[in-house]
């Protein structure tokens, strides 16, 4: 059992990564920062490579198909899906899964019948103390991810449910140097002047750019479990089991298959992982094996079905501009 291998108050662990191929890779940017550059006090300048809202992302991205369901060796577990109509579309699903807000997406908090059956069985109401008991095993009724990546149920009746992360990770470089590049498009017609009739936006003609890659004297990933966190949720130790193996098999599939993070910054796991709480961490085999057991044992503590399925009608904001070709003066 996992969460009895763990008698401290967290696990932490540490892995080293490489590039793929060469030395160089390419960071996370922020809008008008650029990449997230910092000194230590001893002077060594260090780079931050993904960053732990990121992290949470790819971590829960590990269990999910294309299609916005959990994976068919966890299937049993709880979460939310809506089917979202709209008068000139076909229909489509969403899930809590892979919602940036998970269970506090509009998508699904904004159906008054949930909220109003959550906050009946959290014992939620604006004006009365928290029952995080109530709240928590709420929770992990209708949606476990939520309860493990953190949730802030901002829409409802005043904002006052916020759940932390029980998980947390992000990926650093230690001693980095730049590795300044660039390139050039190049078109049939340099100057851009000749465009297509029904097309008139500036992306004709030859554009050179500049690019900012990195090297470092070592990459690590760092990944927090917070047991201390899980124990005081209030739930019984089948769901500590459960929220415990899930968060450690998550860490381990994104390590041993999901590192290309970006076209340029292709990471592979090298070494031994450094453990911190724990002397050594079930493999991926093992894990789900006993994910399998622990869904088994939460049946009764999950939805009738464990996907709640949610209607809502969607309808387009005045004002807003619909055209097609909208998104690409933004980041998409």
């Amino acid at each position: 059992m996992l969460a009895d291998r763990c008698t401290s108050r967290r696990i932490l662990v540490e892995a080293d990564l490489v590039p793929v191929q060469g030395q160089r890779f390419q960071p996370t940017g922020f809008a008008d920062l650029g990449a997230a550059v910092y000194t230590l006090p001893d002077g060594t300048r260090m780079l931050l490579v993904e960053s732990a809202q990121s992290m949470a992302n790819r971590l829960e991205k590990t269990i999910v198909t294309a299609g916005g369901t959990v994976i068919p060796e966890l299937e049993g577990i709880s979460y939310v899906r809506t089917k979202l109509q709209s008068q000139d579309k076909p229909p489509f699903h969403t899930t809590s899964l892979v919602e940036p807000h998970r269970l506090a997406s509009p998508f699904i908090m904004a159906d008054k019948a949930f909220q109003e059956a959550f906050c009946a069985e959290a014992g939620y109401s604006q004006n009365t103390p928290l029952d995080w008991k109530r709240i928590n095993a709420t929770i992990f009724k209708y949606d476990v991810n939520s309860l493990l990546h953190g949730v802030f149920l901002s829409i409802v009746k005043g904002g006052r449910i916020k759940a932390p992360r029980l998980i947390s990770a992000f990926i650093e470089a230690q001693n980095v140097r730049e590795a300044v590049s660039g390139g050039v498009k190049n078109s049939f017609d340099p100057q851009g002047a000749l465009r297509h009739p029904d097309y008139d936006k500036d992306v004709y003609g030859n554009v050179p750019y500049q690019r900012t890659e990195y090297t470092a004297e070592r990459i690590t990933a760092y990944f927090n479990l917070d047991m201390d966190g899980i124990r005081s949720l209030g739930l019984p130790y089948e769901a500590q089991e459960l929220l415990a193996c899930l968060g450690i098999y998550k860490m381990q599939r994104l390590l041993h298959g999901g590192l290309r993070l970006r076209t340029a910054c292709d990471l592979r796991l090298e070494g031994e992982l450094r453990l911190s709480g724990i002397d050594a961490l079930p493999g991926e085999e093992e894990l789900l094996s006993r994910l399998q057991e622990c869904i088994a044992d939460c049946a009764q503590l999950f939805a009738t079905p464990p996907v709640t399925e949610l209607k809502a009608k969607l309808v387009v904001k005045k004002g807003k501009n619909t055209d097609d070709n909208a998104a690409e003066d933004g980041d998409a």
